[in-house]
């Protein structure tokens, strides 16, 4: 058996934690049975947002007339296979690169393999489903061993052929008709890529709106945009997939009141959100605790159920976002290293973005949770982006911000944003709640450029 000081499951936000560590002395092991970087970098963030602005470039170009710049017929095409490769030719030398360093490397240790718990903070290295005569053990551990899409059990689609987001980002041709199963962020992303670029889309969504945890406002305006642009069946159920000599899938769905539908496409992608693979970890043989979706338990210091084990990140399905994961590898390093001194992590203000068109991002409550909560007397705010002078310039007609605001005390509930750089927006926002006092008069006094599109967060705030 070989012992180290750290055992880190995973090399996405685990591999800093993992280097910080060695730096310090420490005898440290990285387990990765995919490739190094982790989700986002190989399979996430990063590959889908270089695709996704392909499509803004495509959606930019089919607008041009509205400036007063025509584009003649046959003067755009789609070289899909290069949109692809241009991915996968950034992506996968950065993730090899990690793993060469890795390998050069005696300390952190790299095992390019999968592994599961079999006892008390040890573990069995794997080659396939089979245990190999090499077992492991650390007196801390660190689970960052992420997600996985999760697969819903629908009559036909095991063996169909279907496809998930892992697979889409590297996909070699461009779908004639593509239907999505789900209607979340990451469907929606991937929706405007294809959708941009000419395939057909049909979005088959089981709640009423799409992106239904975002706020109300939001939601409702960004599913009728979509609407417009693709076939989008809402509160639908999908029940069976069967598909033609490998060719045509077709799906039947049936709305609430017994309608059934069937949509037909030539591929098929279910994304219906992520799960956490602390089942293939077999983690409770360490005596770890889950919760009921399988996502590890932790206290606020990021440590499980067994002193000396953490995680972090998408293992622990907090946030699911790789700026949490790496905000929280800052605190369990910490928190390894200085058990006595252990700080407890800091999610206040905690954004998110999601990258489709138009672009949304968020931070703090929405306004359906604050009317359940009945904690706040809170007052809103909206403004749209085309009411003012960059907003008109661009024509982004759908755009808005929204503030929630606390009357009693004025400060930032939430803030909400829909339309073009609304991921850049935000930041203002997330600068008043984390760096000055949270108070809308943060962003009040601040003198904005003019005509910059900011002055749509400056002219919401204004209205409270």
């Amino acid at each position: 058996m070989q012992k180290f000081d750290l055992i880190v499951i995973g090399s996405g936000s685990g591999l800093d934690v993992a280097n910080a560590a060695s730096q310090q002395g420490l005898k440290v092991a990285i387990i990765e049975k995919g490739k190094l970087g982790g989700t986002c970098l190989n399979r996430g963030c990063i590959p889908s947002k270089m695709i996704i602005y392909s499509a803004d470039l495509v959606e930019k170009i089919k607008q041009a007339e509205i400036f007063g710049i025509k584009v003649n017929d046959g003067g755009l095409s789609i070289d899909f296979q290069k949109i692809i490769s241009r991915v996968n030719e950034t992506i996968d030398p950065h993730s090899l690169e990690i793993k060469n360093g890795l390998e050069s490397s005696e300390n952190p240790k790299l095992f390019t393999t999968e592994c599961k718990f079999v006892g008390d903070k040890t573990l069995v290295l794997m080659e396939g489903n089979e245990e190999k005569d090499e077992i492991i053990s650390a007196e801390k551990i660190l689970i960052a061993s992420g997600t996985r899409p999760i697969i819903p059990e629908i009559k036909g689609l095991e063996g169909s052929g279907y496809i998930t987001s892992d697979e889409a980002l590297r996909i070699l041709h461009q779908p004639r008709v593509l239907t999505f199963i789900g209607g979340g962020y990451i469907a929606c992303e991937l929706a405007h890529f294809f959708g941009s670029l000419g395939t057909e889309i049909n979005i088959i969504q089981k709640s009423t709106f799409l992106l239904p945890h975002e706020d109300e406002e939001i939601s409702k305006k960004f599913t009728e945009i979509f609407s417009k642009k693709f076939n989008v069946y809402l509160g639908c159920n999908t029940e069976s997939i069967s598909r033609d000599n490998d060719k045509e899938f077709h799906v039947i769905a049936r709305y609430s009141d017994g309608k059934s539908i069937e949509v037909e496409s030539d591929q098929l992608l279910v994304s219906v959100g992520r799960g956490p693979n602390s089942d293939r970890l077999e983690v409770t043989k360490t005596g770890v605790q889950l919760n009921e979706k399988g996502f590890v338990k932790v206290d606020e210091y990021l440590e499980t159920s067994v002193k000396g084990i953490f995680a972090i990140g998408d293992a622990v399905g907090r946030y699911q976002f790789k700026h949490n994961s790496n905000n929280e590898a800052k605190y369990v390093y910490h928190n390894i290293l200085n058990p006595d001194k252990k700080i407890a992590v800091d999610y206040f203000a905690m954004p998110h973005a999601i990258f489709s068109s138009p672009q949304i991002a968020g931070v703090g409550f929405t306004e359906q949770e604050l009317r359940m909560m009945k904690q706040y007397d809170y007052q809103k705010s909206v403004f749209q982006y085309i009411n003012t002078a960059m907003g008109k310039t661009i024509e982004d007609k759908d755009g808005f911000v929204k503030f929630l605001v606390d009357k009693k005390d004025r400060r930032i509930l939430g803030c909400h944003i829909m339309g073009s750089d609304a991921s850049i927006l935000i930041h203002e926002v997330l600068v008043a709640l984390k760096a000055s006092d949270g108070k809308i008069d943060s962003i009040n006094k601040t003198i904005h450029i003019h005509p910059a599109l900011s002055e749509v967060v400056a002219r919401a705030a204004s209205r409270i």
